[in-house]
């Protein structure tokens, strides 16, 4: 006997989850926590943090993502606020059935604050198909510092991607004025070795710093980006720092992105959820 055919449609997660944190008298307060269905939201130290800077974990309770996925992640800080945000763990894009899962990161920053967006690595599986568009505005004197890796499967398990569909947005404002766009199309064409592909490399990292004397960090973070089988520059345009990093495999690359961020963090530890 042969089973019928499901002709039912699949179920798909959603999630939201979203934090809102001031800088009161006495240091930082929470005054908003909205979370629904998959995505959930923790601060494991309190709204004050390790050494005043609170650390905003977001988790996806779902266990990853596949076409018709919808998770969404907001932060907002008011003025003179500082916070560092992450994931718990890598986010995943499995294979798609039919369409693109799609992830929306909203930040805001207030006049004079200062917020770290550093999630942990989005591994891409074969056929997966991924829509991200994460966007932060600053008001007149804030910076931050914002990063996003993407791993091409598990080099350790023996996966192989031949076919994936990444759209990656990100943008940051300041004062409504766009000072940084970085549209990404990852298509199967990138996971060619020629130069018009990704040269065989199978991680990839992304790093900006927008901030009052951020170039004067150029120079140390070219000192450290010296982890073998990774390929890395960094440049410092109008007031920003940027890096990019490609590698072999992820964990050359995260080695290489935790030296850096000890360097722009000026020697502040890595979020707690981080696994060195």
């Amino acid at each position: 006997m042969f089973a019928a055919p499901i002709t039912e449609p699949m179920q798909r997660s959603r999630g939201e989850a979203s934090v809102t944190l001031v800088c009161g008298p006495v240091g930082m307060r929470l005054t908003g926590l909205r979370q629904q269905g998959s995505a959930k939201c923790i601060l494991p130290h309190g709204p004050r943090g390790r050494d005043g800077l609170p650390e905003v974990v977001f988790l996806n309770t779902s266990g990853g993502l596949t076409g018709g996925d919808m998770l969404s992640y907001a932060v907002q800080l008011g003025p003179r606020a500082r916070a560092v945000a992450t994931t718990q763990t890598a986010e995943r894009a499995y294979r798609s059935s039919g369409g693109a899962a799609r992830v929306r990161v909203t930040m805001e920053v207030g006049e004079g604050g200062w917020l770290e967006w550093l999630p942990q690595e989005t591994i891409l599986f074969d056929d997966s198909r991924l829509d991200r568009r994460t966007v932060l505005d600053l008001a007149p004197g804030a910076g931050c510092l914002l990063l996003e890796s993407v791993v091409l499967g598990r080099a350790a398990m023996g996966e192989t991607v031949t076919k994936i569909a990444l759209r990656d947005w990100r943008e940051i404002r300041q004062s409504g004025r766009p000072v940084m766009v970085e549209p990404l199309v990852l298509g199967d064409r990138a996971l060619q070795t020629g130069a018009a592909g990704l040269m065989g490399a199978r991680a990839f990292a992304s790093l900006a710093m927008l901030g009052q004397g951020v170039a004067d960090l150029l120079d140390p973070l070219r000192a450290v980006l010296d982890e073998p089988g990774v390929t890395a520059a960094a440049s410092a345009p109008d007031g920003r720092l940027m890096l990019r990093m490609m590698a072999a495999d992820g964990w050359p690359l995260r080695r290489q992105i935790a030296r850096c961020l000890a360097v722009l963090r000026r020697g502040a530890p890595l979020p707690r959820v981080w696994q060195m």
